[in-house]
């Protein structure tokens, strides 16, 4: 099933790295997993309705208001590691009972950003997750608002839970199968990396795009555990297995992807030669 062509063009705008992206450019790559030109700009002009993106010149586009919160969050996954500290026992809670549920645009912004910095509900009105992020309550509460929980939500750091509920805060996450999904996912991102190389550069492209996108996604949302409520040393592993991934596929996207369509592109104007006096449809 080929990936949907607004979150397509949403991943290639966030690879670039706040350079633009031509519609030429989202036309060709999403041609790679077979959508269609039509399907493309569509999705370009709902992007552009939703202030997800925006013009940055005459056929090209960057990322606009409505994500740029988001997209900066995104692109921490990099760096996950260095966010996190020790862990003294602590835990962050965030109430969200005096929140309404009848707002969905609203609802939505608070469970996303929830969701993002690794929170698990403790009851219906508390989330809760460990107090080992750099900066604790102050930072949390601040990246947290960012993403969309409303600035009324009190976020504050508890201690000396009574046992049944520490007991119950600490089962929230199933940390072996967080574990389980590090080893796996590096394993077979190892295994794709030694044999890339064997592979057409589309087919690379395509591959890579697919099994990194997944990747990344595991990681972004990836609660960022302490010991011992995960195995953080194949966490590691895992995250440098994945930025080890990015950059390699970086470099088929840049480097030999190019160069590949514009082969296909060439053979199929010479099959396909346009007819007489008409010049060959660009993008």
């Amino acid at each position: 099933m080929p990936p949907n062509p607004k979150n397509l063009i949403l991943n290639l705008l966030l690879a670039n790295d706040g350079a633009p992206l031509s519609a030429a450019d989202a036309v060709g790559s999403c041609a790679l997993f077979g959508i269609r030109e039509n399907s493309v700009r569509v999705a370009l002009v709902r992007l552009g309705s939703a202030g997800m993106i925006e013009s940055a010149g005459r056929g090209a586009y960057r990322l606009g208001p409505q994500a740029a919160g988001l997209a900066q969050e995104l692109s921490r996954w990099r760096s996950s590691e260095s966010r996190v500290c020790d862990w003294s026992g602590a835990w962050i809670m965030v109430s969200t009972g005096s929140l309404g549920r009848s707002d969905r645009t609203a609802l939505r912004g608070r469970q996303r950003a929830l969701a993002l910095l690794g929170f698990q509900e403790l009851d219906d009105s508390l989330h809760v997750r460990p107090d080992n992020l750099i900066g604790h309550a102050p930072a949390i509460r601040e990246r947290l608002r960012k993403l969309g929980l409303e600035a009324q939500a009190p976020v504050f750091t508890a201690t000396d839970l009574a046992p049944e509920l520490e007991a119950k805060a600490r089962s929230l996450w199933q940390g072996d199968a967080l574990t389980k999904a590090y080893e796996q996912t590096r394993q077979k991102l190892e295994a794709w990396l030694a044999h890339a190389h064997e592979l057409e550069p589309e087919v690379a492209a395509r591959e890579c795009y697919l099994l990194g996108n997944e990747a990344i996604r595991q990681l972004v949302f990836d609660p960022l555990l302490p010991e011992p409520l995960v195995n953080v040393a194949e966490r590691r592993a895992f995250t440098d297995i994945v930025v080890a991934f990015d950059q390699a596929g970086h470099r088929i996207w840049a480097e030999q992807l190019p160069a590949a369509l514009q082969t296909r592109q060439a053979k199929l104007l010479a099959t396909n030669p346009s007819p007489k006096g008409r010049r060959p449809a660009t993008h």
